[in-house]
């Protein structure tokens, strides 16, 4: 009986886990993208059409997750910000923007999943020693289930370095063929922001939507210094952030912006040269782990079977076996 509970117990930790995962991020995409209230917005559209339908029924009509689920996750929220350290909540936000702010998700929701990230590896686990044929000893459970529990809580924040890493790395391989992209249009007669666009449309990598982004900026209002800052800080990239300065540099000192783009393709290439000659040069001491753990060990079995098996056959009666 007592099993059974505990699977009820672990499915619905497992199952309300996903759903609230799956709802907090449709959610966020939905605000964040500015779209209405959907009541509202059927509201209005019958009032369009001559319908006398009173909100009530708008709102009966919506589905459950809407009406139920979405007002819970957005009261969870409210609440968790309430208690989050307010820098917390900027270093996340911050990490999600160099990231790329992937699932449009703000640091809220990025923390919950961390709780949520817990409950459902903990309840996997929980679930895998409650249906296992062999009964799990309880400091076994408590063991397992506590290490899975905390490796949930710490996988979000672990992809999301990864993803910051990914995307740095795709902006460095492509920032030098960039800049000589960029050099041969200034060189062709346009001006900076026109050789940016140029860029955008050629490409459709991470570098090119920052580009694209930034165009944008500026045509909105915002100079071409503050959007070529907010582009860097948006990376986080040295290199990025140095290609800028001296962008912005020579365009306040009036030197020639061909011959700097030039210069800076020249340095980013033989740097990124020498962080492939860098990861290059780790990759045999990362290697030492699995060859150890795993070939190792295969090769030692392999070579000493043979070996194990005479000695045992020839003292074995010997030895009484």
């Amino acid at each position: 009986m007592s099993t059974l509970v505990g699977i009820i117990i672990g499915v619905i930790i497992v199952g309300g886990a996903v759903a609230l995962v799956f709802v907090g991020l449709r959610y966020s995409r939905e605000k964040q993208d500015g779209e209405t209230d959907p009541v509202m917005a059927r509201l209005a559209e019958a009032t369009q059409r001559g319908e006398s339908v009173s909100l009530e029924q708008m709102e009966l009509q919506q589905p459950f997750a809407e009406r139920v689920i979405l007002p819970i996750i957005e009261k969870i929220g409210e609440i968790s910000t309430r208690f989050t350290p307010q820098k917390l909540l900027q270093e996340t936000t911050l990490k999600l923007e160099l990231a790329g702010n992937p699932g449009r998700i703000d640091a809220a929701t990025f923390l919950a999943t961390r709780f949520v990230g817990a409950a459902v590896f903990g309840g996997g686990l929980l679930m895998i020693s409650l249906l296992s044929a062999s009964p799990w000893s309880l400091g076994r459970k408590v063991l397992i289930v506590g290490l899975f529990t905390v490796i949930g809580f710490f996988f979000p924040q672990l992809w999301l370095q990864s993803r910051i890493n990914a995307r740095q790395a795709e902006v460095r391989k492509a920032l030098p063929d960039a800049l000589d992209l960029l050099t041969i249009c200034v060189e062709a007669g346009l001006g900076f922001d026109a050789a940016m666009s140029k860029v955008a449309e050629k490409w459709d990598n991470e570098l090119s939507l920052m580009f694209a982004r930034t165009i944008r900026e500026v045509q909105l209002g915002k100079t071409q210094r503050e959007a070529l800052r907010d582009m860097a800080d948006r990376l986080g990239l040295p290199e990025l952030t140095s290609f800028v300065a001296a962008v912005i540099q020579s365009q306040i000192l009036g030197v020639s912006l061909a011959k700097v783009l030039r210069i800076q393709s020249d340095q980013l290439r033989m740097k990124r040269r020498q962080f492939a000659e860098e990861l290059a040069h780790k990759a045999p001491i990362k290697m030492i782990i699995p060859m150890a753990l795993l070939t190792f060990p295969s090769i030692l079995i392999i070579l000493m079977a043979p070996a194990v098996f005479q000695i045992a056959g020839a003292f074995g009666p010997l030895l009484g076996g």
